[in-house]
């Protein structure tokens, strides 16, 4: 009777952080601020391991492409909170719904990969030194980054075209952005079989990528302890703190958020915790990577000393 009585909505309305009206005002200055940082230090990152002859390494072309994608990644989601907080229009059409939930699970997915495919690079850094460069030839690493976003968009087609077909009953969405478990809960229709396929799919990227990571580590470990000094054992740690970081933070969430078997439990934590992967650390890597890796900040420094020349000329000249 339910399936009968629904009728297929136009628009959903993304109820987001509606809770907090009366200072919806600065969470938008606050979301707004974070936003652009995180772009524009994403995109120096970018500019500066490829402007930098000493970064042209693959563990920093990785990291370059790990900051595309963390331009990309809160793109997904942030823009259309911003304007909800902006404008009070918390209404987004059915299409525009599944598109977001398409591009915010993809570049999640390609995420995972890339965290794995980082792990996986530190490995043969630390583990076999004399054949790295051989195996992780430029046309290699981009092969893999390649991959990963070909993979990472794949993968989420089949649950995408899965809620495109459901019944809904109702359009409020008690999130900022469509994520999977409150679209699921305003189902009429039977959604046993996509949750089911939906928790797979998750634990198999998630927990894929993290056996990945934790093999490599403990290979990492293993062959660190071999070093005779320690300052071999500091190197090979420094290397990887930054990506290590890096982990705990994103995956400390997701799969708190994603790896169980019923997608409608703790919804309001739910819509908490997903601002740290879609918003918070698409902010701080940059600065974790900048921060705790020396030849970044020699590059940085490089570019600094040039500003500064080219300022003092120019000052001379005047």
């Amino acid at each position: 009777m339910m399936q009968k009585n629904a009728t297929a909505p136009t628009e959903f309305l993304l109820l987001g952080f509606s809770a907090l009206d009366k200072s919806g005002f600065y969470i938008f200055l606050l979301i707004f601020t974070v936003y652009i940082i995180t772009i524009a230090t994403n995109v120096f990152i970018i500019i500066l391991i490829k402007s930098d002859r000493n970064l042209h390494k693959p563990m920093y072309f990785f990291i370059g492409g790990f900051s595309f994608l963390e331009i990309w990644y809160p793109s997904a989601t942030v823009p259309r909170l911003l304007w909800a907080l902006l404008t009070k229009d918390i209404s987004i059409s059915t299409v525009g719904c599944i598109i977001q939930f398409y591009l915010h699970f993809s570049f999640g997915a390609i995420e995972y990969f890339f965290l794995a495919i980082m792990a996986y690079d530190r490995y043969l850094a630390i583990c076999n030194p004399l054949r790295y460069l051989l195996i992780m030839s430029p046309e290699a690493c981009l092969k893999l980054l390649l991959w990963a976003w070909v993979f990472g968009f794949i993968i989420i087609t089949i649950p995408a075209v899965q809620i495109s077909m459901l019944t809904f009953c109702a359009i409020e969405i008690d999130h900022y952005y469509c994520d999977f478990a409150p679209l699921i809960k305003l189902s009429c229709s039977d959604t046993t079989g996509i949750e089911k396929q939906f928790f797979a799919e998750a634990c198999a990227i998630i927990l894929g990528c993290f056996l990945i990571i934790i093999i490599s580590y403990i290979c990492i470990i293993r062959t660190t302890f071999k070093f005779s000094s320690s300052m071999g054992i500091h190197k090979a740690f420094s290397t990887c703190a930054s990506h290590l970081i890096v982990v705990l933070l994103f995956y400390g969430t997701t799969i708190f958020m994603f790896v169980r078997p019923r997608a409608g439990d703790f919804l309001p934590i739910n819509k908490i915790l997903s601002v740290i992967p879609s918003i918070v650390t698409p902010l701080l890597n940059p600065i974790i990577y900048t921060l705790r890796n020396q030849e970044v900040k020699e590059a940085i420094k490089k570019v600094a000393q040039r500003i500064s020349k080219i300022r003092t000329s120019r000052s001379i000249c005047s």
